[in-house]
């Protein structure tokens, strides 16, 4: 992050929207994990950032996609997404990333954000129901920023996602968002085929010229009905997006975010520190979206927080997270990791038939523990930001 951006973002966000970024987001972010330590060193473990899969619809099926569409489709009930960003807010959490499938295509998404004017609402989506009215609304609510998926340019999309308007239709989205000026962010799930169309000056000029303010950079992880994993990236291809990372922070007008890094550039996973597990349509938890086991399942009558708290499934997860390694244990111990879920006794909960018999059948893939070649942060900002509030904590000894 660089001083042009602060001034950029400052300039191309309307008032209440950069306001309630700053306040809900920023703010209320940092005391979030301010509690999330203080929980931690008394032995209680409650999210500062849970994450919420809200609907299974979609109107993409993506390769290497975790979810699994349903007939009919499945959506969290809204009273079970109020109680938990509710009992959330209780503890002073105010962030929550809202996932599907799309969610632009539950229908309550827009009524929900408005009910949560103090809470902080962003919206994975690919973009395609990014629609002017849409756009104006988020604007309207302040509280939402739109993180729209882009898994390469206008070949690479249509290959990926099965849509050869798709490209198109996700950057008229962005246009929309930008007109009306709210916070807009990329997320591209980096694999080899996109490589070296995403990690590219290029892409990054061309995104801040669309009026995007923060890109997001995740390691590509096969999963669902067709995972792909040659598409994973070797070793020497994540050493280079960490590298690539790391310097255009220091360059460039737009924020670039990612979750498996700490300050010092070591691999971390969120779900072994706790800050952040997520939540399925059935209102079951799972680690993370990737990993598709729960014992805990939320329902309307719950004692949400209390549920995170007391389960033995996610204390042992992070344990057995942690003493696998610093990387992602999905992608380098699948085995394992099957292993440790029938030892729990996990239910599968993505919904897919033969679920549990794909780990095992899964390659060892590298994941982004990079050892001794470690790329610690250059940006002074960025490694302040990661030492004080995010990561860590204490979950590998």
């Amino acid at each position: 992050m660089t001083p042009r951006f602060f001034l950029r973002f400052a300039r191309e966000v309307a008032p209440l929207p950069l306001a309630k970024f700053a306040w809900n987001f920023g703010f209320k972010g940092v005391l979030a994990v301010n509690r999330f330590k203080r929980d931690l060193a008394r032995g209680v473990t409650i999210p500062a950032f849970p994450f919420i899969s809200v609907t299974n619809r979609c109107n993409l099926k993506c390769r290497g996609c975790w979810v699994s569409q349903s007939s009919p489709p499945l959506d969290m009930p809204p009273e079970l997404l109020d109680k938990t960003i509710v009992s959330f807010n209780s503890v002073g959490s105010y962030f929550f990333g809202l996932l599907g499938g799309e969610p632009l295509l539950y229908p309550h998404l827009v009524e929900i954000i408005a009910r949560h004017p103090k809470s902080y609402f962003q919206v994975f989506t690919n973009g395609i129901f990014l629609s002017d009215e849409i756009a104006r609304e988020m604007r309207r609510l302040g509280n939402v920023t739109a993180l729209v998926s882009v898994e390469g340019l206008e070949d690479e999309s249509a290959r990926r996602r099965g849509n050869k308007d798709v490209f198109a239709k996700t950057m008229q989205g962005i246009e929309n968002c930008r007109r009306n000026r709210i916070p807009i962010g990329c997320a591209s799930s980096v694999c080899k085929s996109n490589f070296n169309e995403l990690l590219s000056e290029d892409y990054i000029d061309a995104a801040i010229r669309r009026g995007v303010h923060y890109l997001w950079y995740y390691i590509y992880r096969p999963s669902g009905e067709n995972p792909c994993p040659e598409e994973a990236l070797d070793r020497e291809q994540i050493l280079l997006m960490r590298k690539f990372i790391v310097e255009q922070r220091l360059k460039k007008a737009v924020a670039i975010v990612d979750a498996y890094w700490d300050d010092e550039g070591r691999a971390i996973c969120p779900a072994a520190t706790g800050i952040s597990h997520h939540v399925n349509p059935r209102g079951e938890i799972e680690p993370c979206p990737v990993i598709q086991f729960a014992c805990d399942k939320l329902e309307t009558d719950s004692d949400v927080l209390g549920v995170f708290e007391k389960s033995d499934y996610l204390r042992h997860f992070r344990g057995f997270a942690a003493n696998c390694g610093r990387g992602c244990v999905y992608l380098e111990n699948p085995r394992r990791l099957q292993e440790f879920s029938v030892s729990e006794k996990a239910s599968p909960s993505s919904g897919r038939i033969g679920q549990m018999e794909e780990l095992p059948s899964m390659p060892a893939m590298p994941g982004h523990d990079l050892g001794a070649d470690s790329i610690p942060e250059k940006s002074i900002l960025y490694r302040f930001a990661k030492k004080n509030w995010f990561f860590g904590f204490g979950a590998y000894g």
